[in-house]
């Protein structure tokens, strides 16, 4: 499924506001920020995380149909400069706020083979590659007046998504992740300490959890 979840933090009994909207639906997505700001009285931080999962992420360039290239724009960059778009008037009218991206490996580097070898697919790849400039632009356009972006590498990380294409492409068990846990951590403390990384610059939230000692470390086997 294609969701957008706004949430305040679960924790200690505090109320939370669950929102699902498709990412192909804008005016779903204006209206689930709307519904946000009605609730709460406005928004300190947007975390962009959710993404395309249709067909046209794992498939080589042979493969990539225009529509699946268009899909996959549509929902993993043109949504989420929807979502800004609708949180930056309220961010600024209050004098700041944080706007976190998360990343991919994939919009940065090259692959180490093709589709199926180590690779990943264009589509998949183009989509976060464009969304990677979202966050320094920011910086550099409203970061005098309060705003800060972040481009976040969430490094591999088990979610169960990860796990449905691993078992895909028959690599289920091969590499272990850090839950999901472990960024949602990183996130939430650089949401408070700002100062730890540049605005408008890529963070490692693996290494930042580790830095600063946010969640119990993963790499090691229980007992």
């Amino acid at each position: 499924s294609l969701e957008a979840t706004a949430s305040s933090v679960s924790a200690s009994g505090r109320r939370v506001l669950t929102l699902v909207a498709d990412l192909h639906d804008r005016p779903a997505l204006e209206s689930a920020v709307g519904r946000v700001i009605t609730e709460w009285g406005g928004v300190d931080l947007v975390v962009n995380n959710a993404v395309d999962t249709g067909p046209g992420s794992m498939v080589s360039i042979l493969e990539l149909t225009v529509e699946q290239l268009e899909a996959k724009l549509a929902a993993n960059v043109v949504a989420q400069l929807v979502v800004i778009r609708a949180v930056l008037p309220g961010m600024l009218e209050q004098g700041g706020g944080t706007i976190m991206d998360v990343s991919s490996h994939t919009a940065t580097a090259d692959p180490p083979g093709p589709v199926g070898r180590g690779g990943w697919g264009l589509g998949y790849a183009a989509s976060k590659a464009a969304f990677h400039r979202f966050a320094p632009l920011l910086a550099v356009e409203l970061g005098d007046r309060g705003i800060r972006a972040y481009n976040i590498d969430p490094g591999y990380v088990d979610t169960e998504r990860q796990q449905a294409n691993a078992a895909a492409l028959g690599l289920l068990g091969h590499y272990a992740g850090a839950p999901p846990s472990v960024p949602a951590a990183a996130m939430a403390w650089l949401a408070e300490h700002p100062e730890a990384a540049e605005n408008g610059q890529s963070v490692r939230v693996l290494k930042l959890a580790l830095t600063h000692d946010l969640h119990p470390d993963w790499r090691q086997p229980p007992g």
